[in-house]
């Protein structure tokens, strides 16, 4: 008889920094508490189980019970325990120095709680970029678990994730598990039964592994999963066919360290930048990103019974960088203010705020992540302004200029004990960052309305999940249920910021503001500005001129902000100077002789539960007659409570 495949089953519990307290004690009792109780009541033993950092945070200080109860099955040998960055960070896009930092950190953590020595990794977001296993292998890390599309984009066979592969970089070797998406879509989506059928197929074809980790959130968390898992009953079957397949000598639960001992490793294999088949299609740009869904289709449609063609891909992880203007403004001030905290000898507590500002979730945007969930952005926001209030708290107001976005452009960097703010001369001027360090937050963050493939191509809105959802012998899973959106929701022709200037026409109105359809006279948002530095008591200004326009900043050191503008041309009499400013939360505003509008920012996306209208902040727009020539505002960084 063939021998029995050994099934490594994993979990990954997470949630993010930010979320709110009562997500995580939802979760705490519609998922996490009743895994262990399934657990335990099935002897579904061993299991590895990966609790990101900023979940253990939370549950070590609401939650400590779950925490000792999850301590006592790791020192009876029958959970292995999985790191991996501490703040749950996409590995990819750190520097290397914070990679190492965040995989230490976090193996430590788990060393002194648990009292094991961890050693496999959970590759968050199953983000992998070739240089990786360097830094993982310096980080004490011996395994890893990535995606079997990331076997399948190499050009080796299906079959190559039943087996453990070596890959290096730099000479340092680690060990790469492939996750098999087919167990991914079966649980815990179909009956049990059908996972035995799998397992039993793999044995009498000779395999020897089958992995299975997956988000644990599948289990009761995730829309339409909580009746069909536990009240159903979907769970006490899938342990009791676990108990029947180890009786049968087809299938072995087993840790992924005796897996490793147990069959050795193939490679080297040499792994592309690669994360899970969604993903790379939600790194594209819509109209590619459709143009993927068709081919995807198309495949499918010659053969529905095929895996989709793993050289048919899409894009790179990083492209959200791009894709999203404001995901990189907080990446490359998250970069900026870690090589700051290097330079100051990297004050515990402000790696501690640059960890935590290092969360992935409020970085991109598909089914899943947080790009769209203003209080994420703004908590990493928050994190970041911490880290700078005491790398800056005893330093003079400062000018820098550089290309902090890595855009191709310098932009001015304007730092005081106060504030830490990113003007933009080559779009006129805007103030793309305003960190408040005193408050913490970031002013800017307000997000584009940004066309998303799911926004135009043709198609009806998603059918409402609920906790009844589970349709015929299996549950609907989230990937099943995208959609499309019905109408187009207004979009934004220009990336948001403060102080976006614009030429318009008399009968521009603020309907055309909230529709985004204003076709200006004149736009300095994509115009770049001659610019320069100078020095003014107890702050600096921002000097900026070109096409018979001129306008100044000016920073007052833990004061309020004074805006100038002065213009000449051919504009008629009637139109209208505008400047508008997208802000996260509303700050007292002096505008002399300005009319006034203001807006909320909506945005629609799709989420776990479907469509979400989502409020990212409030626009204010101020114009001025052309005929005027000159406009000031002053801006007082104080929340205005009208």
């Amino acid at each position: 008889m063939p021998n029995r495949v050994r099934f490594c089953f994993g979990l990954h519990l997470h949630q993010p920094v930010g979320n709110f307290d009562s997500v995580f004690r939802d979760h705490l009792d519609a998922v996490y508490g009743p895994l262990l109780d399934g657990l335990e009541r099935g002897e579904t033993w061993p299991v590895a189980i990966h609790v990101s950092g900023p979940l253990l945070d939370w549950l070590e200080a609401h939650a400590s019970a779950w925490v000792d109860r999850l301590g006592r099955h790791v020192s009876a040998g029958q959970v292995e325990l999985l790191a991996s960055g501490h703040d749950e960070p996409i590995l990819a896009i750190l520097d290397r120095d914070d990679r190492i930092e965040q995989v230490q950190r976090y193996r430590e953590r788990l060393t002194r709680r648990f009292g094991t020595e961890v050693r496999g990794l959970w590759l968050t977001e199953r983000v992998w970029e070739p240089d990786l296993p360097s830094d993982l292998a310096r980080a004490g890390i011996q395994f890893a678990l990535v995606d079997d599309r990331h076997l399948r984009v190499t050009g080796l066979p299906p079959e190559a994730r039943h087996r453990p592969w070596v890959t290096e970089h730099d000479g340092a070797r680690i060990t790469v598990l492939a996750i098999d998406q087919n167990l991914r879509y079966l649980v815990p989506f179909r009956p049990p039964e059908e996972l035995v059928g799998y397992l039993n197929a793999l044995r009498h074809d000779g395999h020897r592994l089958a992995v299975l980790a997956d988000d644990g959130e599948k289990f009761g968390g995730w829309p339409g999963t909580a009746k069909w898992v536990w009240e159903d009953g979907w769970f006490d079957r899938f342990t009791a066919q676990v108990r029947q397949m180890r009786v049968a000598g087809i299938a072995e639960v087993s840790r992924f360290d005796d897996a490793l001992l147990a069959i050795s490793a193939e490679g080297p294999v040499y792994l592309p930048s690669a994360s899970y088949q969604e993903m790379e299609r939600w790194a594209l740009p819509p109209i590619q990103a459709r143009e993927l869904t068709r081919r995807e289709e198309a495949i499918h449609e010659l053969d529905p019974t095929a895996e989709a063609d793993p050289l048919v891909r899409g894009g790179h992880w990083r492209h959200f960088l791009a894709k999203y203007p404001e995901s990189n403004r907080l990446h490359k001030v998250m970069q900026y203010l870690s090589r700051a905290s290097r330079e100051a000898g990297d004050p515990v507590e402000v790696r501690r705020h640059i960890g935590r500002a290092q969360c992935n979730d409020a970085y991109w945007h598909g089914v899943f992540g947080g790009l769209y969930l203003p209080f994420l952005r703004s908590a990493l926001w928050q994190e970041l302004g911490h880290a700078a209030r005491l790398l800056l708290h005893d330093r003079p107001p400062t000018a820098t200029q550089l290309d902090i976005d890595a855009d191709g452009h310098d932009e001015f960097l304007i730092t005081s004990p106060g504030q830490f703010a990113v003007v933009s001369p080559h779009r006129g001027g805007a103030i793309e960052v305003m960190l408040d360090l005193h408050g913490g937050g970031n002013w800017a963050d307000a997000l584009t309305r940004h066309e998303e493939a799911y926004h135009l191509a043709p198609g009806s809105v998603i059918p409402e999940i609920s906790d009844n959802a589970a349709a015929g012998d299996g549950a609907v899973t989230i990937h099943d249920a995208e959609s499309r959106v019905r109408e187009a929701p207004a979009l934004d022709r220009e990336t948001r910021a403060l102080f976006v200037d614009r030429m318009v026409s008399h009968d521009t109105t603020r309907d055309k503001f909230v529709a985004g359809t204003v076709d200006p006279i004149v736009s300095w948002a994509a115009r770049h500005l001659e610019g320069r530095l100078e020095t003014v008591p107890h702050g600096v200004a921002v000097r900026l001129s070109g096409d018979r326009f001129s306008k100044t900043l000016v920073f007052h050191a833990n004061g309020p902000l004074d805006v100038h503008w002065s213009w000449e041309g051919d504009a008629p009499d009637d139109a209208w100077f505008t400047t508008e400013l997208s802000l996260a939360r509303v700050p007292r505003i002096v505008a002399d002789g300005a009319e006034r509008w203001d807006y909320a920012i909506e945005t629609v996306s799709r989420s776990e539960a479907g469509f979400d209208h989502t409020v990212q902040g409030t626009a204010v727009v101020l114009r001025w007659p052309a005929s005027r020539r000159n406009a000031s505002v002053r801006i007082t960084w104080v929340e205005d409570r009208r």
